[in-house]
């Protein structure tokens, strides 16, 4: 005798799927969108010097740099004076302070160098990319660039060559120059010198290219002279003083008194005419990262 089979069970229709609701609290505090701690602020230009600075004070080129400009400014200007100290050569009326043009003309091929790798070292390692996602401001970048090299080589140019004119008048038993020229000596030459390195920064910016662009400050720097030199042809003469007027070996024996020729800039006049060319070639400078892709 086979069984009846089991009468069949009340099927449930299918309910809709309804996620599990989220509780009012939890861990403590009330859910919902997710709140920093950490203020966020819009970053500024101090956030970009500050971090130029971190870039150029860790990098080698820095210390290589400003390591051999120094020991050429300290050690070629105490060896000048020690020459002349032991020679009995006189110095006319020459002040003392002058001795330290030497120096301070070559030393201002490292500045030159330092202030074309700062930024063009980073388009040739491809760092530029990296930098302008940290700051799109391409203008907001170039100027903590420039204040912060600026700043760097007008310190370590004014300490280094008032550190020589005091060994020197020391050395050679000089009478103390005026106030006026102590400042041209070295306010003036630190000025002066980290102008010609933020140039040198501005052409870096515009070439792209670390050995061309330094390359062509060293032309801007000893081409006019040596070109001057060489013009024998009177028809030539007005050029050939203007070159050497406006040479900038030239400018910087101005800024000591010791200028080669009788006329051309004198005093603080040099400085101003940098700062002329720096302003034109910065504002170039800005104008091409503008206008021109990484």
């Amino acid at each position: 005798m086979t069984m009846p089979p089991p009468p069949p069970q009340a099927q449930t229709p299918p309910q809709a799927y309804q996620a599990p609701q989220q509780p009012q609290q939890g861990w403590g505090g009330p859910t919902g969108p997710y709140a920093s701690p950490i203020p966020v602020r819009t970053p500024g230009l101090g956030d970009a010097i500050a971090s130029e600075w971190t870039k150029i004070r860790s990098v080698r080129s820095t210390m290589w740099t400003l390591g051999v400009m120094i020991v050429l400014l300290i050690g070629i200007g105490l060896l000048v004076a020690l020459i002349v100290s032991m020679s009995d050569a006189p110095l006319d009326d020459a002040p003392v302070l002058t001795l330290g043009f030497f120096g301070v003309l070559l030393g201002s091929i490292c500045v030159i160098t330092l202030g074309v790798l700062t930024i063009a070292s980073e388009y040739s390692t491809g760092m530029i990319r990296t930098t302008l996602t940290a700051c799109p401001s391409r203008a907001r970048m170039l100027t903590a660039k420039s204040i912060v090299f600026f700043l760097l080589a007008f310190t370590i140019t004014t300490v280094t060559t008032g550190i020589v004119g005091v060994l020197q008048t020391a050395i050679l038993d000089g009478a103390t120059p005026d106030t006026g020229l102590w400042v041209r000596s070295t306010l003036g030459i630190g000025l002066y010198i980290a102008t010609l390195g933020l140039l040198s920064l501005a052409v870096g910016a515009i070439i792209r290219h670390s050995a061309g662009a330094i390359t062509i400050m060293i032309a801007v720097v000893l081409l006019p002279l040596v070109l001057a030199i060489f013009m024998f042809s009177p028809t030539l003469a007005s050029v050939q003083e203007a070159l050497f007027e406006y040479s900038i070996p030239n400018q910087i024996g101005a800024m000591y008194d010791a200028s080669v020729t009788t006329s051309g800039p004198t005093g603080w006049e040099p400085l101003w005419v940098m700062l002329g060319v720096t302003a034109v070639a910065m504002a170039g400078a800005f104008a091409s990262l503008d206008r021109r892709d990484v």
